[in-house]
């Protein structure tokens, strides 16, 4: 049986064991067949499920639907997720995996905060932007189911220690503010991130990487340093 593991936490095991490895061996954290085959068999049922979501909504999509859209049986599905809620949770996991990489890249410590903040940014449009109907899908399941609250819920606070870790070593860089804490600046990020979100799939008139780039610049006037403070 294939056991639903969270990607950014099945990566944070692999780059451990590599690491502890050394290079010599890094090709032992390397995927086999085997799981190279399940990863694809459970983004054939995400993307289908999201597919169905923005089609017909939520509310109205069914396992049944998801597993005939995806060509594959009830037990395969739940072997991935133990829910259809869970596939809307997947979305959010996505995300979270992408501020983990951002974060995570070397280079973001080398570059200027500003410029890896704007990737990790337009990095976070990329999926939701293909779709308002999938937003509003993914924004209904929200607000009206309480067990995709508790996960979307837990995938922000995995996001928010991320950007709180990476923004208090910012901070000692001076790149940000030190009067607030790197909790605070996360969390007002995410208050950013799915206002321009909600905004846009009420009225998505342009591109939602354009609506982000605005919220960001306003976002980085009120945080960054100016030069004189500290």
């Amino acid at each position: 049986m294939v056991i639903f593991v969270q990607w950014s936490e099945m990566k944070g095991t692999m780059m451990s064991r590599t690491a502890k490895a050394g290079k010599g061996t890094a090709a032992l954290a390397r995927p086999g067949r085997r799981e190279r085959r399940a990863a694809q068999t459970r983004e054939r049922i995400f993307r289908a499920a999201l597919r169905l979501f923005a089609e017909r909504g939520f509310v109205a999509t069914t396992v049944k639907d998801i597993t005939e859209a995806a060509d594959v049986g009830k037990g395969t599905f739940f072997n991935y997720f133990p829910s259809k809620e869970h596939a809307v949770a997947a979305f959010g996991e996505m995300q979270v995996s992408k501020v983990a990489a951002a974060v995570a890249n070397p280079a973001a410590r080398e570059r200027p905060l500003e410029a890896t903040m704007r990737r990790m940014v337009q990095s976070l449009a990329e999926e939701p932007g293909r779709s308002p109907a999938l937003m509003r899908a993914v924004l209904t399941a929200i607000l009206t189911s309480a067990p995709v609250r508790h996960l979307m819920l837990r995938n922000l606070e995995r996001a928010r220690m991320l950007l709180a870790e990476f923004f208090r070593a910012a901070q000692q860089r001076g790149e940000l503010r030190r009067d607030r804490k790197p909790e605070e600046i996360a969390r007002a990020m995410q208050r950013m991130f799915f206002g321009t979100m909600f905004m846009w799939a009420v009225d998505p008139s342009g591109a939602l990487k354009d609506r982000f780039e605005q919220s960001f610049t306003l976002f980085w006037t009120a945080v960054h340093t100016s030069g004189k403070r500290t």
